[in-house]
């Protein structure tokens, strides 16, 4: 490969990590399993948390449940001096699997930062269960894994991470009507809008407490992480312009997605990510898809292998098999690494910039001229490459800590090459790589008729 040469001067200082070097100490070393169990046992006796369910019953329903994660976040914000802002949005909707005007209400802690608080990443789980009928509320729901597992792993997020500061803001969240069409998810893609937040991140957790599937089959080193391939906010002529020039495989999410599985791979004793390159799996979805729709990226996280006999089933045993979303049937250390994970996955988000928006351009040369925006809170920015038929970025920057916006690659033929920029904050964690492709950057693209004006 010929010498790069650059546009723009670049500090030699050593290498960082693709993602965040080791802290003094781990954000998620104090995680418990015994917490994570007490808090899936107060869900459980909630009886169900149906949608459709009570919601002034104070010991029963959805409304109990809402409630009381409400009240969870006030703990957790009295024991860090007021840290967190305690939120409920809600409306009434009515519409696919709720026959009749249902109160819609999410239970919601900000986390705001110091430096950028516009500047968001949102961890979640949806709070709500149901049993085999998708319009049961009356009958006992556990809930115990689909997802009281997700909302006991936020809870303990922010237990850990309230209790530490950071540039930009984090957002736990405890969503409703997710087993009814995604209700509250969209809710909460909405109130994000509304805020006018930067979403660079969002970690959906949904079924993260088990290794052992229905059929016997066991995984307790690996957890799922799914994401898109072409975004779902492409307008046509950004369609047209992949189709040309590649990115199908480069959205915001998916270069989430290889950010965690790195993070991962650098963290001792935890769990390995298997990127799973769909938006959820077949034939269903997840409370990150309201997000995705809105152009943030997101991405769904759940277990290595799932149970069907103990996940929407009513409480029942036939033919000897036991069915119903029950916490003897979770593997609460498996919770507990997925939880780990999270944390630290999102400290290093909230320590580094946001990916910066990047181009290549390489028509007719011999070179490739790398450009990108720059972003708040960045000390310099590193370039990435891989073949375009290769899965993942190169472990080796291509050059790294350049404190410009651009970069001339001599003797790179850009069309046999994927390029991407990633950001580095004051701290030396580095962000997400964004792809210098069509619709590559983290954040919404404008819709064609804003393009016009």
């Amino acid at each position: 490969m010929k010498k790069l040469v650059l546009l723009a001067a670049f500090l030699s200082t050593p290498l960082f990590a693709q993602t965040a070097p080791a802290t003094p100490s781990d954000p998620a070393a104090d995680v418990s399993q015994d917490r994570l169990r007490a808090d899936i046992d107060t869900l459980v006796g909630f009886g169900t948390r149906h949608t459709l369910s009570e919601q002034d019953n104070p010991e029963r329903g959805i409304g109990a449940a809402v409630d009381w994660g409400l009240s969870e976040f006030n703990k957790i914000s009295a024991e860090c001096n007021g840290c967190l802002t305690v939120v409920a949005p809600e409306r009434v909707e009515e519409g696919r699997r709720l026959p009749r005007p249902t109160r819609i209400r999410n239970a919601v802690a900000i986390q705001r930062g110091y430096e950028r608080p516009n500047e968001v990443v949102i961890v979640q789980g949806h709070i709500d269960s149901r049993v085999t009928d998708p319009l049961d509320w009356e009958s006992d729901a556990p809930g115990a894994n689909d997802d009281g597992s997700g909302t006991v792993l936020v809870l303990e997020a922010a237990r850990a991470l309230s209790q530490r500061r950071y540039p930009v803001t984090i957002v736990y969240a405890l969503l409703s009507g997710e087993e009814q069409g995604l209700y509250g998810g969209r809710l909460m893609a909405d109130y994000a809008e509304e805020q006018g937040w930067q979403v660079k991140a969002v970690l959906n957790n949904d079924v993260v407490g088990n290794s052992c599937g229905s059929d016997g089959y066991c995984d307790a080193d690996h957890v799922r992480v799914f994401s898109e391939g072409p975004r779902a906010d492409l307008t046509g002529d950004i369609r047209a312009a992949q189709r040309r020039e590649g990115g199908e495989n480069d959205s915001p999410s998916r270069n989430l997605s290889r950010y965690l599985d790195n993070l991962a791979e650098g963290s001792e004793g935890g769990l390995d990510v298997r990127q799973i390159w769909r938006v959820d799996r077949m034939g269903r979805g997840g409370d990150q898809i309201p997000f995705m729709e809105k152009g943030y990226p997101a991405v769904r996280i759940t277990v290595a292998v799932e149970d069907y006999e103990h996940q929407h089933q009513d409480l029942r045993t036939e033919d000897g098999t036991v069915y119903g979303d029950t916490a003897d049937e979770m593997d609460f250390g498996y919770l507990a690494k997925v939880t780990q994970f999270n944390i630290r996955a999102l400290d290093a988000l909230a320590r580094s910039p946001v990916p910066p928006a990047s181009t290549a351009e390489a028509a007719v040369q011999t070179y490739t001229d790398i450009a990108w925006e720059e972003v708040p809170g960045a000390i310099g920015y590193t370039i990435w490459q891989r073949r375009t038929d290769e899965p993942y970025w190169r472990p080796e920057p291509v050059i790294e800590n350049v404190v410009a916006t651009n970069a001339r690659l001599e003797g790179i033929r850009g069309d046999d090459w994927i390029f991407g920029v990633s950001a580095t904050g004051d701290s030396g964690v580095r962000s997400p790589v964004s792809s210098a492709v069509p619709a590559g950057q983290f954040g919404p693209i404008p819709s064609e008729e804003d393009d016009t004006r």
